[in-house]
């Protein structure tokens, strides 16, 4: 698994962090990386779009990040398949998801892909 790859970019873009968010990064990270391990494209790997999958997998690592992080209610957590539900997400949240999205999605299985309003 490429975990230390994407933790090592996540940790890169997000500068410093306290040991309690360093820690829920690896986990996230390692979250992200199953999650986009299983959409991609049959036949491909990991390894096939490796600079696209860590940048990818990095930026959803971050953006459940700081929705844990910010204020508010905080409606589901989940590391199986990443799952990170609050109620009003923030901005730039959005805007790392959706960068995520447009990275990896040429390699991406045929799918409706939600981006936002």
């Amino acid at each position: 698994m490429m975990t230390d790859l994407v933790y090592a970019q996540a940790a890169l873009l997000a500068g410093q962090l306290e040991p309690r968010q360093a820690e829920l990064l690896k986990v996230l990270c390692q979250a992200a990386e199953v999650s986009l391990r299983n959409r991609l494209r049959d036949g491909l790997t990991a390894e096939n779009c490796k600079a696209d999958f860590v940048a990818a997998a990095s930026l959803f690592a971050l953006a459940a990040l700081n929705e844990v992080g910010q204020a508010g209610t905080l409606e589901e957590f989940r590391a199986g398949d990443l799952t990170v539900k609050r109620s009003g997400m923030d901005t730039s949240s959005r805007c790392l998801q959706r960068q995520a999205e447009l990275i990896i999605q040429p390699f991406l299985k045929d799918g409706f892909v939600f981006l936002g309003v």
